[in-house]
């Protein structure tokens, strides 16, 4: 079974517990993502192994573990409550962090950033991104106030970020049940990452190593990825390569909801390779 998003490790370990004989090939951009779970696995009695890569690469993971065919695949996409929390790589809105907004624990020089897209990136195009990846509709108000406040002064921090977006947008946008940061910071973590370039690949891949009868399941949590997994998954059905396990997509329950207020925007397809 491959984890392509192995995160906390949550996936892993209720598979670990359910299915004790499986072995477990677990994959993450974020290279200190085992050393923070790791020690759930102690007592458990499945075989799992942990890669430092990001889910465009599984078919070289999966070959250099020697392992041609896979009987499942999860991939849980976006951030991990950790990432979130305590990444400091400033991919909340809620915290004052470097804008890095890169999956990767430790960027290189050469990575592309959040801080690099907001300081140097035309207001075209950042008001394209913002529309684009995160579907804002105030895009270019944004744009613009990025411009205008990056004239005076470097945008260093999320907290900056944020003030920008705050005067940016109107007063009754600001008091909405959604945070009116949120769209902003979803397009410029999703362009820093390539997460919508990383997800194509990462499926048609991931499909190409699916033995005959295994499952593939996806958890997205906003509508540009749902999209491409509902492309990806009828087009594998309209050439009678998958099935559709779920016709409509599988959400949270109330009961989920209340005790994880973040799957509140989950969404599950699945799909069998035949």
């Amino acid at each position: 079974m491959l984890d392509a998003t192995f995160g906390g490790g949550g996936h892993s370990l209720e598979i670990c517990n359910r299915y004790p004989d499986v072995r477990i090939i677990a994959i993450d951009e974020d290279k200190g993502a085992w050393e923070k779970a790791k020690a759930k696995f102690l007592n458990s009695d499945c075989q799992i192994s942990f890669l430092n890569v990001n889910f465009r690469d599984l078919d070289k993971a999966l070959k250099g573990e020697e392992i041609k065919e896979v009987n499942a695949i999860i991939f849980d996409l976006g951030l991990s409550s950790d990432q979130l929390e305590s990444s400091g790589r400033g991919f909340s809105f809620m915290k004052d962090e470097p804008l890095f907004m890169t999956m990767k624990e430790n960027p290189r020089p050469e990575d592309l950033t959040a801080g690099d897209i907001v300081n140097n990136w035309s207001e075209k195009s950042l008001a394209d991104i913002i529309y684009g990846y995160g579907e804002e509709r105030f895009s270019r108000r944004i744009a613009k106030g990025i411009v205008e406040s990056r004239a005076k002064k470097e945008i260093e921090t999320s907290f900056e970020l944020v003030e920008i977006i705050r005067n940016s947008v109107p007063a009754v946008y600001r008091r909405g049940r959604l945070h009116f940061a949120t769209k902003t910071f979803q397009a410029l973590r999703i362009a820093v990452n390539d997460e919508l370039g990383a997800l194509s690949l990462g499926l048609e891949k991931g499909f190409d190593v699916l033995k005959k009868n295994g499952r593939m399941a996806v958890i997205s949590f906003h509508s540009l990825e749902d999209r491409v997994v509902k492309r990806f998954y009828k087009d594998k059905e309209k050439k009678r390569l998958g099935i559709l396990i779920n016709k409509k997509i599988i959400k949270a329950s109330e009961e989920e909801i209340k005790n994880n207020p973040r799957s509140r925007s989950a969404k599950l397809r699945i799909l069998e390779k035949i």
